[in-house]
């Protein structure tokens, strides 16, 4: 606890060096488990499921060097979630590098006992094979949980090189296993080439809705998260952010780039428009930070995860 507060508080650059400290989320306190939290960063280093460029097993450090610039208020939106909720970084998961597989146990028994503890993760990635065990755990409590899933692409392939985990397949592993609310997932910004005709055929077909990039292209999205949040309802909502859903442009940091993405403002308008929904969980994956030399994917990441913390339940404002 820090100035004061019965929470947990980001100490401020006018009195403590940005340089200055261990290198945790915000510089928040680090501790070993989620008890006692109301929400907690975890980071999960893994880049075993990349299909292209590796690397995101470095994006938690380099999200959390980047996140001294993040202050304490959100000043657009109001929101005080230090104010309102314990928050720590508990560091991160030990994954097994050399073995998939065995992460993705050691992923979902890490998240078993944080979300048993009451506590909401909010995950600094690694690649997107982190959320299929992450859903596992979280489904295990919750039930099956409706999906905002930004990126890129969809990541409901079936299998590569034989192989049927890695992260080009977490969800549709999540739909076999019951483990999403199909009739609730949106998927935005959906883009590039593709393998098939139609490459959208197996969302729609469990119910998904896509929200391909060129429908959002030069326009606000708060229109589209009003109808979002409207089939979202009062039902456990997790969200799972995909850098590479941002246009190289401004997240070159990422292993599979596709041209003609979302913009910074445009990932605000959704993240900002889940507030209210029952958020369970949220991650942001792909940060590869050596294919950006100047840390903004890494900065951007930060900033994201920092406005999930924002639209958390029992967030309150200034």
């Amino acid at each position: 606890c820090r100035w004061g507060s019965q929470f947990n508080v980001p100490p401020s650059a006018q009195f403590v060096a940005r340089p200055v400290g261990v290198c945790s989320m915000m510089k928040l306190p680090v501790q070993a488990s989620a008890e006692g939290l109301d929400a907690a960063f975890v980071g999960v280093p893994l880049d075993t499921g990349t299909s292209n460029r590796p690397g995101a097993r470095f994006g938690p450090r380099q999200i959390r060097a980047e996140s001294v610039m993040v202050r304490r208020y959100n000043g657009s939106t109001g929101a005080a979630p230090f104010d309102s909720l314990q928050v720590a970084d508990i560091g991160d998961v030990n994954v097994n590098l050399y073995n998939l597989p065995d992460s993705c146990r050691l992923i979902r028994e890490s998240y078993q006992k944080i979300v048993a503890s009451g506590c909401v993760p909010l995950t600094l990635g690694g690649d997107h094979t982190i959320t299929y065990p992450i859903l596992q755990a979280v489904a295990e409590k919750h039930g099956p949980v409706g999906l905002v899933h930004v990126d890129a692409h969809t990541d409901t392939g079936d299998r590569a090189l034989g192989e049927k985990i890695y992260h080009g397949t977490p969800f549709r592993r999540c739909v076999e296993e019951g483990l999403l609310d199909c009739s609730r997932v949106v998927q935005i910004g959906i883009r590039g080439s593709s393998y098939d005709p139609d490459p959208y055929k197996y969302c729609q077909d469990q119910g998904f809705w896509v929200v391909p990039a060129e429908e959002c292209w030069s326009k606000s999205l708060v229109p589209l998260m009003a109808e979002v949040r409207k089939q979202m309802g009062d039902k456990p909502v997790y969200i799972s952010f995909d850098i590479d859903g941002l246009d190289p442009a401004y997240a070159p940091g990422t292993g599979t780039p596709e041209i003609a993405g979302l913009t910074p403002a445009q990932a605000l308008e959704i993240i900002r428009g889940c507030k209210g929904l029952n958020i369970v969980g949220c991650d942001l994956v792909e940060v590869a930070p050596m294919y950006d030399v100047s840390g903004n994917t890494a900065l951007l990441a930060a900033n994201l995860l920092f406005e999930m913390l924002c639209v958390l339940p029992r967030v309150k404002k200034m």
